[in-house]
């Protein structure tokens, strides 16, 4: 396996341990107490507190129908973004939060689960799937016409989530020995 394709696996592995060690707001589904999920310690909550957990505790509550996420539905927050998308121009790139191709990952991911399983519609996975590609496919797009250009990666890293700032730095590196290789001269 190349050592670009190993980089990049290695960080969407660091990327997903860090989303899962990050907080997260929860709504208790039901009264807890005593518990102790791994090193985590859970005194006392009450059904409908609201709390901040961190991800995976919420993850294993909400797993065991004791907890649920407060927040945005991805769902929402993906449609929103390939909206924004489109309206930027050809070399334009909306701002997408940090840990939006984590959320990405891991909603396609259950969903991909619980529709094998009979939970979910296949159908709203397809269409999920969909929405996602096209987003990712106008931002690589994006991506790629500017890594090309003279744009230093400074301008547009509060655009750029980490995974993306990765993938420009390195398209825009080859970019630039591509264009050495064929006009000569210097990168």
């Amino acid at each position: 396996m190349p050592d670009e394709q190993v980089a990049l696996r290695q960080m969407l592995e660091r990327r997903e341990r860090e989303y899962l060690l990050g907080s997260a707001r929860a709504r208790m589904k039901s009264s807890i107490e005593n518990i102790a999920v791994g090193d985590f310690r859970i005194e006392k909550l009450v059904e409908g507190d609201t709390v901040e957990l961190p991800r995976w505790v919420l993850d294993e509550l909400a797993e065991q129908g004791m907890a649920e996420a407060v927040e945005t539905p991805f769902e929402s927050e993906v449609f929103s973004a390939l909206s924004r998308e489109k309206m930027m121009g050809p070399l334009q790139l909306s701002g997408l939060p940090p840990d939006f191709y984590v959320k990405m990952r891991r909603r396609l991911g259950g969903m991909a689960s619980r529709a094998a399983e009979g939970k979910v519609r296949k159908e709203d996975l397809d269409r999920l799937r969909g929405v996602c590609y096209d987003l990712v496919g106008i931002r690589l797009s994006k991506l790629l016409s500017l890594s090309s250009s003279s744009a230093p990666a400074s301008t547009l890293s509060d655009k750029l989530t980490p995974e993306e700032n990765s993938f420009f730095a390195i398209s825009q590196s080859l970019s630039k020995e591509w264009k050495a290789g064929l006009l000569g001269g210097t990168k």
